[in-house]
């Protein structure tokens, strides 16, 4: 194989999204490096946090109650860095 690249390749889960992970595979590189690159891309697409959230309703009021208390959460910790 001289020459020849290989790749990894992965179907998106979501139909609307059209995105592709590659992942390079270098020549003579074990497949654990390989899985390990996958796994960390895999991971920061975020599919996995969005089919948890998607798993069960969660009502908009609860939702945005829990946006300001990380929004006063953030305000507080910048306050105590200055």
């Amino acid at each position: 194989m001289l020459g020849l690249k290989r790749f990894l390749y992965l179907q998106p889960i979501f139909k609307e999204e059209k995105h592709m992970l590659i992942i390079p595979v270098k020549e003579g590189e074990s497949i654990d490096r390989s899985l390990k690159k996958f796994k960390k891309k895999f991971e920061k697409t975020g599919v996995v946090k969005e089919l948890r959230r998607r798993q069960a309703y969660t009502k908009k009021s609860v939702t945005r109650r829990e946006e300001i208390k990380h929004a006063v959460y953030l305000s507080a910790m910048k306050s105590q860095e200055v």
